[in-house]
């Protein structure tokens, strides 16, 4: 049975509208029915929960159509740079982007998602589909790939799920994703190879203390112009381990920016400077 809107208690009202919003992930524009469709909530919830969110200029209307609104894109911009992750690593992130020309993200884990804090590409970044609060498989992803191998990863493959694979290359069993892990952990940086995005391919790697990574940095470009070895995953880790001293040094100790996780034991420490040397697969 509904309960009737003025009944509602605030947790039910707040998650009737956390369910509205989270109907707009991925998708620009709504109708109040395409709404009602992706909330299962009643038509008349639906459309007294939309002019609210109009008049709090959290949804904007545009004729029939309700799309986010500025004020939650002031918030979203507000909370990445406040972010104090994210104030450390920006100048590490347009130095990398300038010394390689290539694309780079700072993405952080959201249980078996990464989340995109911040993108730096110049003209190559209208190429790469990706965007600042994007969210991406996080087994697919070589930024996904150096924050598990540094904690515990989720389960992706527990029985009955669908496991969620972005091209033909991506990881698909639980195997392949251990022995994936492996290698991260043995050469410190991790390799994506058109696994989410075709045509594309990454080197990244983890931020944070050894065995306790809280966020990944990575570059990403057209995979037939990367040369995924040593060559780029040496600016890759030099440009981790800056942002992680910056943080330390501004006597900052940050913690995961979105979820938490439980580290699997320790990792091969690495010394500074001296690049690790990939195997090719």
């Amino acid at each position: 049975m509904t309960t009737p809107a003025d009944t509602a208690t605030p947790s039910a009202v707040i998650e009737r509208i956390s369910l509205v919003l989270d109907a707009f992930e991925g998708h620009g524009r709504l109708t109040h029915a395409q709404v009602v469709r992706r909330t299962g909530l009643p038509r008349s919830s639906v459309h007294r929960i939309l002019e609210q969110l109009v008049r709090l200029r959290w949804l904007r209307r545009n004729g029939r159509d309700y799309e986010l609104g500025l004020r939650l894109m002031e918030l979203g911009s507000l909370a990445v740079h406040q972010d104090r992750l994210h104030r450390a690593a920006v100048p590490f992130l347009h130095e990398l982007h300038r010394r390689t020309g290539y694309v780079v993200h700072l993405a952080v884990l959201d249980g078996t998602d990464v989340v995109y804090l911040d993108k730096v590409g110049g003209r190559l970044g209208n190429a790469v589909p990706t965007r600042v609060g994007g969210r991406q498989p996080a087994h697919c992803t070589a930024v996904g790939k150096a924050i598990l191998a540094d904690a515990a990863a989720p389960d992706f493959f527990g029985a009955g799920t669908t496991v969620r694979t972005k091209t033909r290359y991506s990881i698909a069993t639980a195997a392949q994703l251990r022995a994936e892990l492996a290698k991260v952990r043995a050469h410190g940086v991790a390799f994506e190879r058109e696994e989410s995005l075709p045509g594309f391919g990454c080197v990244a790697a983890p931020i944070g203390e050894v065995g306790r990574a809280v966020a990944a940095v990575s570059i990403c470009g057209p995979i037939q112009q990367m040369q995924l070895d040593h060559r780029l995953a040496a600016p890759v880790r030099m440009t981790a381990l800056g942002i992680w001293r910056n943080v330390e040094d501004g006597e900052v100790r940050v913690h995961p920016t979105l979820q938490q996780l439980r580290p699997l034991g320790p990792a091969p420490k690495l010394r500074p400077g001296v690049p690790a040397e990939p195997a090719l697969t």
